[in-house]
């Protein structure tokens, strides 16, 4: 029975320590995960990153060496993600999510995209499996101790995204197409669009306005909203429109038809803002 009991007691403790052997134990990764996000027009951009400190060691050269492939960052290898086509440092880059390594150099850097994305470090870098490769010239930057990427220098349809660590950065240009994308999409509700709505074509020509884009399209878009209905929302676009391109007179004449269908329309219509735009250029010779 002592023998039976002995065995038993052996059994279970070898038993328990093989569970606790392959139990996983999490703990605080010394480099922390990131993710940093930037949507343009209709692209969503993300970097998907570890972010290693200086910690008083030396980096470039060092830590991370010279003209070896670097994951560009800590643990898994750093992915770029875009939902649609882009323009990545002046190349065409697909949808998709890659693998971002780098080459860093005393002067030049390389920067790859690779379509394996899933790598750990840079041990399995394959350069074959790239689709994409930049030289660039990194910069003096201000002390940085945690590693860090950014979008930064945005517009419409543009943005840099930034790679800052110790005294050192890095900069990839990065273009969407967004006008391309946005005129399909009014395309196809201008052709969906009953034929009282004088909404859709306005919000056509309004975005037109604002960010200057095919200003032509865009004011025919606008005279399309006005032949279904007149009112002060698009009247006094058409003022400013007017107005834009040097027409005073006809601007003037638009913003009082704009103000004079505020107030007539059933509906709470604020009109202090044409009425100070009409005061502003009556005032001016």
């Amino acid at each position: 029975m002592r023998t039976r009991l002995t065995l038993s007691l052996a059994s279970l403790a070898v038993v328990s320590f093989t569970t606790f052997a392959l139990a996983d134990l999490k703990l605080p990764r010394p480099s922390p995960g990131a993710t940093v996000a930037q949507v343009i027009g209709f692209t969503d951009l993300t970097v998907k990153y570890s972010r290693p400190g200086v910690k008083g060691r030396v980096i470039w050269g060092d830590l991370v060496p010279y003209d070896k492939p670097w994951r560009t960052g800590a643990n898994e290898a750093t992915t770029f993600t875009t939902t649609s086509e882009i323009q990545f440092g002046g190349q065409k880059l697909a949808a998709g999510t890659y693998a971002l390594l780098t080459v860093p150099g005393k002067d030049q850097w390389s920067l790859m995209l690779n379509s394996e994305n899933d790598l750990w470090g840079a041990f399995e870098y394959k350069p074959e499996k790239n689709v994409l490769e930049l030289k660039l010239a990194p910069a003096a930057s201000a002390p940085q101790e945690w590693m860090e990427f950014s979008f930064e220098n945005l517009t419409p349809n543009s943005a840099d995204l930034v790679l800052r660590w110790e005294k050192l950065s890095v900069s990839v240009p990065i273009a969407v197409d967004v006008n391309s994308q946005a005129i399909a999409n009014i395309a196809a509700a201008l052709d969906t669009a009953q034929a009282d709505n004088w909404r859709t074509p306005y919000q056509a020509a309004n975005w037109s306005f604002q960010g200057g884009a095919v200003p032509d399209q865009g004011r025919s878009w606008l005279d399309k909203s006005l032949a279904i209905q007149k009112n002060h929302t698009n009247l006094s676009l058409l003022a400013r429109w007017q107005m834009k391109a040097g027409n005073k007179t006809e601007a003037i004449t638009a913003a009082k038809a704009a103000i004079a269908a505020g107030k007539a329309s059933k509906d709470k219509v604020d009109t202090a803002a044409t009425e100070k735009l009409l005061a502003e250029w009556s005032a001016t010779k």
